[in-house]
């Protein structure tokens, strides 16, 4: 696999497929700088290479979507600033790469948490949806955080439970349940969350409080804590 930055697009423009960037198109990603190329290949692609973050960083610089998924899957997490954090935010323009970065980059920085509350409070869907997006990958991935780190999203979760933009809703109701399933004690602050979003009535509200108590309560996360 080649490993030098104008030979990887190379490689990664051969590997696009129309019927992939159709399906793509379909899911609600743009697709105006994508080739089509399927989650698994790219990552089977990183784990060719080696991490390194002066690659990754000529892969963002490309715009090519599927480089800057990669670009995540190949860069080094301890050298990414808050500074690099906020630029590639501020490039996300579909859910799936933002999602994608949150959880393959930069929930490993040790600039998350905070991040993750940073960006809650941007106007940009997709810069607000990055901060929810944290939340939720920290939830799942950082198994060495304490409880009083995830707290304080509560609150966040609440306030923009309004927001009806539609990939930011979503990623406000998965930090929720995420949060709620991580150990009992979040199980039972993350159902109180949701019942006071419900009572907030706004159609965005309603949504992220039925869907997130209907996981939340449901008998497969329940037996795990009763």
């Amino acid at each position: 696999m080649p490993t030098d930055s104008v030979a990887l697009l190379k490689k990664l423009r051969a590997l696009g497929s129309k019927e992939r960037r159709e399906s793509m198109l379909r899911f609600g990603v743009v697709v105006s700088n994508a080739h089509g190329i399927a989650i698994p290949t790219l990552r089977n692609i990183a784990k060719t290479l080696p991490k390194n973050h002066v690659l990754a960083k000529e892969l963002w610089a490309s715009g090519n979507h599927e480089a800057r998924i990669l670009a995540a899957l190949i860069d080094e997490a301890e050298k990414v600033s808050q500074r690099q954090m906020d630029q590639w935010a501020g490039d996300f323009r579909s859910w799936d790469l933002c999602d994608q970065v949150c959880g393959n980059l930069f929930d490993r920085t040790p600039f998350a948490f905070s991040k993750a509350k940073e960006w809650t409070h941007h106007q940009s869907e997709f810069v607000r949806r990055a901060g929810f997006s944290l939340m939720a990958c920290l939830a799942v991935h950082d198994k060495k955080a304490i409880d009083s780190q995830f707290l304080p999203f509560f609150p966040l979760i609440e306030q923009y439970a309004h927001d009806e933009r539609n990939f930011v809703k979503k990623a406000v109701n998965w930090a929720l349940r995420q949060i709620g399933k991580r150990n009992v004690k979040l199980h039972k602050r993350a159902i109180k969350s949701a019942e006071r979003i419900l009572k907030q009535n706004t159609p965005s509200a309603r949504w992220i409080a039925h869907d997130a108590l209907r996981e939340l309560n449901s008998e497969a996360v329940q037996k795990r804590y009763l």
